[in-house]
């Protein structure tokens, strides 16, 4: 792809805020009605551009067309497996009252809430008096945020975009700010946000290839909602030019780094604990194949197949990226003839070399600190890859495939640094996974410079705080 417009608008975050500092004092700050700071606005001076007036009713029309489409298959899923609609919590009926100000990030499903969790416990230690919520929209997700943000935050589901439920919603959470993680852009909720002047930022932006075709798609609509968001806190320069070529005021647009490169410290003593819950031997060898898609598991067997065949009672955990796939993962271990076992289900004695499925939700990255290798899935199917540094930053020596888009900048310096190998195939999986078991060397040789490599990306967690404290934290009085 050539060059995005407005690429020279993006500098460095410590440098901009400097220079909006200066530009500050110069000017003076500017003023909301009531004599409060003034929120940043789009270009149309908090007048909506006319063609809005038309494109959010046609915009809710679909939605909602959509929705009533999609009812009878939610429907028969609930009724077939057991998943919940939530629609009752999604249009915001019934909703509690947070009670007091609060802010709250909206977090898409688990990854998201994962990532997430160093800004929230940075947002709790800057600003105790703010009650934290965090949404979803998946169950899934709605778990991780219950087990990891107990006591800290509260968890709501995202309202439906239509602008009933996202009423309600907002009537009950009542934010100070909003903070979305990634690119979750909903025009309805930035619209009442915007209006409520609930200012907004898209935090941990980033937009694929894929996304940002498909957002240039839908352009007399997007021009709106990027208006309705106060600051954009991107992932990278690329993502960054991204948002500007796609209408993006450029002095809104920051590069802060990827959340998911901040780690969260391991408990004392997570590799004995691991190991004890796994039931595994004293010198028993472990390698694990992360987040893994459809097309990716044949190859992951075969590859243990291979390398069990030099390494005797070598464990394979296997880690499907949904949770519903896990039922076709253990059929296809015991086609082969091997024992597979749940981690939900794993018996107190020892599993000899059975397989052993992750079925659980938000175990993954600190399981990672027991392996010996790490393949990441994702990457030899067309999916773009998921996040390698988790491994990587507990001393893993990682493999993946080449399939990396999502996570273009991370598997490069991997790569370049040592600490990881790309596998293009099954038998280049096995042959690494192989040549990684025998030598022990290597393996601690790629893990310290993949971990060093991992570490260099640390700062995202305190370059967006500088960014809430800018331009969301002094909003409205209470």
């Amino acid at each position: 792809m050539g060059p995005v417009p407005g690429a020279a608008a993006v500098r460095p975050l410590r440098a901009r805020l400097r220079r909006a500092d200066v530009d500050r004092r110069r000017r003076g700050p500017r003023r909301g009605p009531q004599g409060g700071r003034a929120r940043p606005r789009g270009d149309h001076g908090g007048r909506r551009p006319a063609g809005g007036e038309v494109i959010y009713p046609l915009y809710t029309l679909a939605l909602s067309a959509v929705a009533a489409a999609y009812l009878p298959a939610a429907l028969w899923r609930r009724a077939t497996a057991g998943v919940p609609l939530n629609l009752r919590a999604r249009l915001g009926w019934g909703a509690a009252p947070v009670g007091g100000a609060s802010a709250w990030i909206h977090a898409v499903s688990v990854g998201e809430a994962i990532a997430a969790q160093p800004l929230v416990d940075a947002l709790q230690r800057a600003y105790p008096e703010l009650r934290i919520v965090v949404s979803t929209v998946t169950v899934t997700g709605a778990r991780v945020v219950r087990e990891r943000y107990a006591g800290i935050a509260t968890h709501r589901y995202f309202p439906l975009d239509v602008p009933g439920a996202v009423r309600r919603v907002l009537n009950a959470i009542d934010p100070v700010f909003l903070i979305c993680m990634e690119t979750e852009l909903w025009p309805n909720v930035l619209r009442i946000a915007s209006r409520r002047g609930v200012p907004v930022m898209i935090a941990n932006g980033r937009l694929s290839d894929r996304s940002f075709h498909r957002y240039r798609l839908a352009r007399p609509l997007l021009k709106a909602m990027l208006d309705d968001v106060t600051v954009f806190a991107m992932q990278s320069e690329e993502d960054a030019r991204r948002m500007i070529a796609l209408g993006a005021a450029p002095e809104r647009v920051f590069v802060t780094g990827n959340l998911k490169h901040e780690p969260l410290p391991d408990a004392v003593g997570i590799v004995d604990l691991w190991r004890r819950l796994l039931a595994l031997a004293p010198d028993q060898r472990v390698w694990i194949a992360g987040s893994t898609h459809g097309g990716e598991d044949d190859a992951v067997l075969a590859a243990h197949a291979a390398a069990r065949a030099e390494h005797p009672g070598l464990v394979l955990v296997l880690a499907p990226r949904h949770p519903e796939r896990v039922s076709d993962v253990v059929r296809a271990i015991r086609a082969r003839g091997w024992q597979a076992v749940r981690r939900s289900e794993l018996p107190r004695g020892s599993i000899g070399d059975a397989v052993i499925v992750l079925d659980t939700v938000g175990e993954l990255a600190q399981l990672y600190a027991v392996a010996d290798v790490v393949f990441v899935g994702g990457s030899l199917v067309p999916v773009g890859g998921h996040n390698m540094l988790e491994p990587a930053l507990r001393r893993k020596p990682v493999l993946f495939g080449p399939h990396t888009t999502n996570f273009r900048e991370v598997a490069s310096l991997l790569v370049e640094s040592g600490g990881a190998v790309i596998v293009r195939d099954e038998r280049e999986l096995a042959g690494e996974l192989r040549r990684l078991l025998a030598d022990p060397g290597l393996r601690d040789k790629m893990g310290a410079a993949g971990q060093e490599a991992a570490a260099s990306r640390h700062g995202a967690v305190s370059a967006t705080l500088e960014l809430v404290e800018r331009f969301l934290r002094p909003v409205r009085a209470r």
